[in-house]
């Protein structure tokens, strides 16, 4: 993959990951944070499986996933 594009799904992870904490909403907080969690494990094997980034950031996403739907049946 090309490096430039590699970067900007870091960047856009980031992005993703500083917009969670500025809503207010927990279930809008829990999407926008999976999305950069998504890029984040993208970005890790784009760039090498970065294992450091690709394990936590791959079980977050899991959390977040249990949590929605979770939130769902109540």
């Amino acid at each position: 993959m090309n490096p430039e594009i590699a970067a900007y799904i870091g960047y856009s992870a980031s992005l993703f990951l500083v917009l969670s904490f500025i809503l207010k909403d927990v279930r809008k907080i829990r999407i926008v944070n999976m999305i950069g969690c998504i890029c984040f494990v993208i970005y890790g094997i784009f760039n090498g499986m970065l294992w450091p980034v690709i394990i936590p950031n791959g079980l977050i996403c899991i959390i977040q996933i249990y949590h929605l739907m979770a939130g769902k049946k109540s």
